[in-house]
């Protein structure tokens, strides 16, 4: 049961002092000390908890994220907060010197028998800090957990806790399961009939632990959607041991009436099950562990058996060697006792590593011949090419590697690496002194030229009387260092970033592309290599941008928006509009870059009052959103590149002329062109085969809400409502209505009737305004949003945000604003509106083209409202601001302009 105490009462059965509850007060009622940031390979995480009613930051989504789930799902936990206030940390460096810094753990936790903070760290980072700082961070192996002295004797002062915690704590199975049924949690949806309930209980009686496969294809065949298990689950009306195994492998899950009855079926399994025999499970797919190192089969041949090691290399043994091995115990499961603790290398080992497959393979043909002389001691008739002295001498070599190693193919090895003279034939101060030149001159930011460095490696070898090296030793020095290392240190780390390793991510954490359709998202932008023109004036319009909402599951385009703006938050909210209009769905989580768009507070916002995690990848890493960029060179290469006016001819723009430059043959125009994309990426690429699906997007898609459920209840209708909690609003999100005047948003003043009310008049209402006609704006007024009008409506009318922001820059750059030392009015951008000066600026015009092009795409999506047969003052939406009976404590009603509190810049 959850707890039923309140923090103050928690506070007074710990019997904390006075300064302990004013820290406790300080942070609970402070927003976040910081904004946490994707700058060293990590993706950040910003968590809707409905637990805490605000959006909760996560530093790490393989750390901290799964830490805010237990700590969201835990019953014992009243409050979290993320980012606390900094603390002071006092400790003895590795040198002992007294170092003291300011510290921000990760959490602030509030347990119904604990307080304190709480700092989460990978494992393996743990382990190398013990090394750096052995007095900040140790290991308490009696009690089996990290500690930190420093933090704990700060929080003892106030008699409240601090704990270290590693992702070694975080049970995977149990995250996915968590994640996979947290939206039956979150939304109440409408109640299940008690009929199908007892249905479904009553299937899952008809056989003792039946899986949930099996039960699944039971109701579907009484006509039960798979979202009626799922919720039964989720209320505990079914029982599922959520830690045993993932719901997304229904194979593998049991499903039971009640705990009691899943207690019985797992005790009749643990009674009768017998081992498996033989040292090792030898199956494909299982883990072992070989010379220190674990590694997965991945084929078990009739001849030879694939390995791969976690960092991703691949080796080939020989069948009969990899079975001597198992039967020499050489090899064990890698999930078989300490997973610390590793086998001892042996001999046998550190021969087989240095082993090449062409070595192997010549071991073998080798094997083959001498096989008959082994068996029968005559030298064999099908080596008439072998000398009877070489057969001799292999069949020595085996006899001792038989004895030595146990092993007797070992002594076959051709050994072509030990082939050669490996003596050095430089001395060791010329390679010391070629290695550091090579560092010093080679590797740097003046990228200068081999030539000129081993000229200089030349020079100082003649001043130390040393033997210079060869320049194709120099070279082959230089290739031998480490390839990315060097192109960072030369070119910078975005043009290392391509040459650098592929993180093979081997151990069981949570799917990279999620469990099920809809659950993770990405958004990203790319310029497309397509010229445009006007449909109208047939004018040069440049090139658009084009953003995708990509299911990662399913690899489904879910939606996409065309726009001539550069990315921005206007491309962000179009592109969920869409995805909303088509589906009535938005993923459960959204990946997004570092870029300054997805960091605006109405994208936030938006995320966060639809229960949509936000997690940001690195900034300038595209493998992370591989998903994205995949699929931006398919769009590219299989339509774009097609198309009249594509820019590839300018990839060689030395050899580009005039009369193939892509602006004098562009063709089309932003309205077909978006035509012809929805057509492509809706039908065409939907419904081919994906290599890495087996299967097409649309049938991956289907067959997974199928499976997993379609969530009905979390379905966003595509109303005017919807669309205006996809408008942004100011910085302050409010404004003040002047009884005369109405509200000011931008410079701009907008007017609705129902501003000459006593109740309104003077009172600060939440305001949002249209980025794409800036003539309109609405304001919360009486519990529904209501239409305003600009001062200058017939002057602004059609006008977007982008094009107002030209204009602001245009007349900044006067020299009668800059004299008059004025602010810009909105009757300053109302004369320079209709000066005629605006209509021949090149690029207010091309502005204005790029706009209307745009407004016939948004016409396409938007509900049919004529702006122009609004009354002043219009209601839009006349809905309660109250949040409805049934919503949970931190959904509000759809058209209050509440939502749930997103820390902004801070």
């Amino acid at each position: 049961m959850p707890s039923v105490l309140s923090v103050s009462e928690v506070c007074s059965r710990l019997g904390l002092p006075a300064p302990a509850l004013a820290v406790i007060e300080s942070i609970r009622t402070a927003p976040p000390s910081r904004r946490v940031q994707s700058a060293h390979g990590n993706v950040t995480a910003r968590y809707p908890s409905r637990k805490m009613g605000v959006t909760i930051q996560a530093e790490s989504h393989q750390v901290e994220l799964p830490a805010i789930y237990l700590m969201e799902y835990d019953e014992h936990i009243l409050e979290y907060y993320d980012q606390p206030p900094p603390i002071k940390l006092n400790y003895l460096s590795k040198d002992g010197k007294p170092v003291g810094v300011l510290h921000t753990p990760d959490f602030f936790v509030i347990r119904d028998d604990w307080i304190g903070w709480e700092e989460w760290k990978p494992e393996s980072k743990l382990k190398e800090l013990t090394v750096t700082m052995p007095n900040r961070y140790v290991r308490d192996e009696p009690a089996n957990r990290w500690r930190c002295p420093p933090g704990e004797r700060y929080a003892a002062k106030l008699t409240l806790a601090y704990r270290v915690r590693s992702d070694a704590e975080i049970d995977w199975i149990l995250q996915r399961n968590l994640h996979f049924l947290e939206d039956y949690w979150r939304e109440a949806g409408s109640p299940l009939s008690e009929a199908v309930a007892c249905r479904v209980v009553e299937l899952t009686r008809s056989e003792f632990g039946i899986t949930l496969a099996a039960l699944l294809a039971l109701a579907q065949a009484e006509h039960i959607r798979s979202d009626a298990i799922n919720q039964l689950i989720a209320t505990h009306r079914l029982f599922v041991d959520l830690r045993l195994a993932p719901l997304a492998e229904p194979e593998r899950v049991h499903v039971f009436p009640d705990s009691n009855t899943a207690a019985a079926f797992h005790l009749m399994l643990t009674t009768r099950s017998d081992p498996m025999p033989g040292p090792v499970a030898v199956t494909v797919g299982a883990w072992i562990r070989w010379d220190n190192f674990r590694w997965r089969i991945l084929n078990l041949g009739e001849t030879t058996v694939t390995l791969l090691s976690e960092d991703g290399v691949d080796n080939a043994l020989p069948r009969e060697m990899f079975e001597q091995l198992i039967r020499q115990g050489a090899l064990a499961n890698a999930d078989a006792g300490d997973p610390n603790e590793l086998p001892a290398a042996s001999p046998v080992h550190a021969e087989l590593n240095r082993t090449s497959p062409d070595e192997w393979r010549v071991a073998l043909e080798r094997y083959h011949l001498l096989k008959p002389l082994l068996e029968s001691r005559h030298p064999s008739a099908e080596a008439p090419s072998v000398h009877a002295s070489t057969l001799r001498r292999w069949r020595q070599r085996y006899r001792q590697a038989e004895q030595q190693y146990g092993l007797g193919l070992i002594g076959l090895l051709a050994r072509f690496h030990a082939c050669g003279n490996r003596n050095l034939k430089l001395p060791e101060a010329s390679h010391r002194l070629m290695a550091e030149i090579i560092e010093r001159e080679y590797e740097t930011l003046q990228q200068r030229r081999k030539r000129f460095v081993y000229g200089q490696l030349v020079a100082a070898c003649e001043q130390r009387g040393l033997v210079a090296p060869s320049y194709p030793t120099f070279m082959q020095a230089i290739r031998k260092r480490p390839q990315p290392l060097q192109i960072e240190k030369r070119e910078g780390p975005r043009a290392a970033y391509p040459h650098t390793p592929f993180y093979w991510e081997l151990e069981l954490t949570t799917p990279r592309h999620g469990d099920r359709a809809f659950e993770i998202g990405h958004i990203d932008h790319t310029e497309l290599d397509l010229e445009l023109i006007c449909s109208q004036t047939g004018r040069p319009l440049g090139r658009a941008w084009l953003t995708l909402l990509i299911d990662a599951y399913s690899r489904r385009i879910l939606a996409l928006w065309l726009t001539f703006d550069p990315p921005s938050y206007r491309s962000c909210m179009m592109v969920l509009r869409e995805c909303v209009r088509r589906h009535g769905h938005l993923p459960h989580t959204v990946v997004v870059d570092g870029a300054r768009e997805f960091k605006s507070v109405y994208f936030e916002t938006l995320l966060a009052r639809y229960s949509v995690t936000q997690k940001t990848r690195p900034w300038a890493r595209p493998r992370f959103g591989s998903v994205c960029e995949r699929l931006f060179g398919t769009a590219n290469s299989t339509f774009v590149h097609n198309l009249m006016g594509n820019t590839q001819i300018m990839r060689k723009v030395r050899q580009a002329t005039r009369m193939v430059w892509p602006q004098n043959l562009a063709t089309w125009t932003l309205p077909v062109l978006h035509q012809a994309l929805c057509e492509w990426a809706y039908e065409i690429y939907d419904t081919n085969d994906h290599p890495a699906l087996g299967q097409t997007p649309r049938q991956a898609c289907e067959q997974s809400l199928e499976r997993s459920g379609e969530r009905p209840h979390l379905r966003i209708p595509y109303t005017q409502d919807f669309i205006m909690m996809t408008l942004p609003s100011t910085r302050k999100a409010t404004a003040r209505v002047h009884p005369t005047r109405g509200i000011l948003i931008h410079s701009i003043y907008y007017w609705s009737e129902t501003f000459r009310q006593s109740s309104v008049a003077n009172t600060d209402v939440w305001v949002r305004y249209d980025p794409f006609d800036v003539g309109v704006a609405y304001a919360y007024v009486n519990h529904c949003w209501v239409r305003c009008w600009s001062q200058y409506y017939t002057k602004f009318r059609g006008r977007s945000e982008k094009e107002l922001s030209l204009i602001t820059q245009e007349l900044k750059k006067r020299q009668t604003v800059i004299a008059a030392r004025g602010a810009l009015t909105a009757a300053k951008l109302a004369r320079f509106l209709e000066s005629a000066e605006a209509n021949l600026a090149d690029l207010l015009v091309t502005q204005r083209l790029k706009d209307a092009a745009g407004e016939q795409i948004r016409a396409l999506i938007e509900p049919v409202v004529p702006r122009s047969e609004a009354a002043v003052g219009e209601r839009v939406e006349d809905r309660p601001a109250a949040p409805e009976p049934g919503h949970p404590p931190m959904a509000v009603a759809p058209s209050s302009p509440d939502a749930l509190v997103v820390y902004g810049d801070y």
